[in-house]
């Protein structure tokens, strides 16, 4: 028996054969069936109730017998509402055109003659990969600040940086983070003055490999008037102004050997002397650090204090590369979509299936920095209402899709499996409500999968 959730589920049938009408709407007896029988009163019910899936014959009037009504109106349906999973019904043997409709963004096609229970099965997955995706967008959209807040995080090892974030934040364990540059070290360091104690005081930020050696001294530290040319009154150091808050020292790897000793009795001693000054300030203060360099290579070049090394990493937290987080790029630029069309006033619907295979494509040497840049650079460039592989400029990192059916389906279970783990953070219960299956199904499908049980 359907349960009452499904039942509130809307399934738009376009097809104008009364007889397979019938059909379809018995075999979809646990959705709420909408059907339209031509273009006009397709995107007038679409307008009416935005349906998840759509099952659409590409045989449509005036041209039942051709395809380019059906193809218009698959266009318009995408136009309209991208996120929408389109299947194409076609005729026997006519796979020519069901490649054409894939090719414009339709999630699945089916050939005739209608098999009830195989294409339920492919109308069920099909929503649960829209119900997925929509509970991600609502993730992204929730009213009020988190914490965490832009920080994506629907794989296992952002989960995993997340986890251990939420753990060390309420203790004052200097933290290192250790990540490529532009992977958002310093969101995650403000992640963890936010979840802590200290969240009323200061957030002093001070970039090691930006300031001159013969000036990071007085930046860090302070000076007192007289203390070198042109010190002309007396001036706190970042340590100071992070006093009771959380000091963040950003690329510390490039740090000179010089400063590296002071950094060191400051963090045994908890006291400072300014440049030129006598008198220890006594300084409370939260150390994070963070580095895009291999700290233990560094070490045995003699360019990083061995002892310091110690010292700033009670805790180290390992940041992944996006480029090794790809079942979340296309989340993380939705996000960053949404994010900066409402600060340009633009009104944009989302990414074009050719922008989301670029984006899954594309190495992203310069991690979530470059991807945003990106997604800035086409906001403003774009002239229709979704974004495009060219918009962003990568056109050419867009791959030849896969349109063997076997195994889009097989990708697209193993992607729909790995994003419910990851939703439900490794609970296979809630994992398995989240995909509509039962558990001893979802353990199936992960030894078919191969995809190893959540620590």
């Amino acid at each position: 028996m359907a349960s009452s959730e499904q039942k509130q589920k809307h399934l738009l049938i376009v097809e104008d054969d009364p007889g397979l009408q019938s059909q379809l709407r018995w075999c979809f007896e646990d959705y709420e069936v909408l059907i339209a029988e031509d273009r006009e009163s397709a995107l007038a019910e679409l307008r009416r109730h935005e349906p998840g899936v759509v099952l659409q014959d590409l045989g449509l009037p005036p041209d039942p017998e051709g395809v380019s009504e059906g193809l218009a109106t698959l266009q318009e349906i995408l136009a309209l509402r991208p996120e929408t999973k389109v299947i194409v019904v076609t005729g026997h043997g006519d796979q020519e055109n069901a490649l054409r409709a894939v090719g414009l963004g339709a999630y699945d096609f089916y050939q005739k003659p209608v098999d009830d229970e195989i294409l339920h099965l492919i109308v069920q997955r099909a929503y649960q990969m829209f119900d997925l995706e929509q509970e991600n967008q609502r993730l992204l959209r929730r009213e009020g600040v988190s914490p965490l807040d832009g920080i994506i995080a629907s794989g296992p090892k952002m989960l995993e940086v997340c986890r251990m974030v939420e753990k060390v934040a309420p203790t004052n364990a200097t933290t290192l983070l250790l990540g490529e540059s532009g992977t958002g070290k310093e969101l995650l360091a403000r992640a963890l003055h936010s979840l802590s104690n200290r969240v009323d005081e200061n957030f002093v930020a001070i970039n090691c490999a930006a300031i001159p050696e013969n000036l990071l001294e007085s930046e860090l530290f302070g000076h007192e008037k007289g203390a070198f040319t042109g010190a002309i009154k007396q001036t706190q150091g970042k340590v100071e102004l992070a006093n009771n808050g959380t000091l963040f020292l950003d690329e510390v790897g490039d740090m000179p050997l010089s400063l590296q000793a002071k950094l060191l009795r400051f963090l045994q001693e908890r006291v400072v002397e300014r440049v030129g000054g006598r008198t220890e300030i006594p300084v409370d203060v939260r150390v994070v650090c963070a580095t895009n360099k291999n700290l233990e290579q560094c070490i045995a070049d003699g360019r990083f204090r061995e002892d310091l090394f110690y010292r700033i990493s009670e805790i180290t937290i390992n940041i992944p590369p996006l480029r090794e987080r790809k079942g979340e790029r296309v989340v993380l630029a939705r996000s960053l979509l949404i994010k900066h069309a409402e600060s340009h006033s633009r009104s944009l619907k989302g990414f074009s299936p050719d922008a989301e295979r670029a984006i899954q494509a594309h190495s992203w040497p310069g991690n979530v920095r470059e991807l945003e840049n990106k997604i800035r650079g086409a906001i403003i460039m774009t002239e229709g209402k979704q974004i495009t592989s060219a918009d962003l400029g990568l056109a050419e990192d867009a791959p030849s899709e896969d349109l063997n059916l076997r195994e889009v389906r097989r990708n697209a279970e193993v992607a729909a499996v790995r994003r419910a783990i990851a939703n439900a953070s490794g609970n296979i219960s809630k994992s398995a409500k989240l995909l509509g299956i039962t558990r001893p199904t979802l353990y199936d499908l992960m030894d078919k999968y191969d995809i190893p049980l959540p620590k």
